[in-house]
């Protein structure tokens, strides 16, 4: 009897750090929803910022750390840039990724402007595209109607973040950027496609940002 407790006690000691199959995917399904959770609160506070009349560059410092959290930008750029990416110089790719990131928090800022009670709701669980997961979340305004906001997110090292985003649950981002930046963007140089995000960053921040 004495042996049997003995023998007992190494497994008894394990098993309360054991981690349930169902709390581990739960856990899994959080950390992958965390950036999209997180961008859903910097909205939020956005909004209310907004509302409250704190100026866009107030705005744009609070929210452009969460927004370079949350997203891979440079994974979006090169994407949005096409095969032509590896051809630009790198001093314009590094001026590239400075505009991006301007346009994407600055165009957050522009179409988040004031508060009204919205609020989001991420939809529980994430659905497997090959190595990638996409975490749905709505955008609920005050009259109870719903926007569908879908985020693809892939692994970055040991995180998780956002490479793109399907509105309505099917209109992707990227493929768009992508049309558009294609046009702007020639065998070895992006000047083009840096003057038209200087153009947008301008626009979008009333002149607060000029790229």
């Amino acid at each position: 009897m004495k042996r049997r407790i003995l023998m007992a006690v190494p497994l008894l000691a394990v098993l309360p750090f054991a981690v349930p199959p169902a709390r581990a995917a739960a856990a899994d399904s959080a950390s992958i929803a965390a950036p999209v959770n997180a961008l859903d609160r910097a909205l939020i506070t956005t909004m209310k910022s907004a509302s409250a009349g704190a100026s866009f560059m107030a705005r744009y410092a609070a929210l452009k750390p969460v927004v370079e959290t949350s997203f891979n930008l440079p994974a979006i750029l090169q994407t949005s840039a096409g095969l032509l990416w590896s051809q630009i110089p790198p001093a314009q790719q590094t001026e590239l990724l400075k505009l991006f990131t301007q346009y994407t928090v600055a165009s957050y800022i522009s179409s988040f402007s004031g508060y009204g009670g919205q609020k989001f709701e991420t939809l529980p669980g994430a659905r497997s595209v090959g190595a990638s997961r996409v975490v749905t979340t709505d955008l609920i305004a005050p009259s109870g109607h719903k926007t569908k906001l879908a985020y693809v997110l892939s692994p970055a090292g040991s995180t998780w973040k956002i490479t793109d985003v399907l509105f309505d649950g099917t209109i992707s981002k990227v493929a768009t950027q992508r049309s558009d930046f294609g046009s702007l963007i020639e065998p070895g140089n992006a000047a083009k496609l840096i003057a038209a995000l200087k153009q947008k960053v301008t626009a979008l921040s009333g002149g607060a940002l000029h790229g």
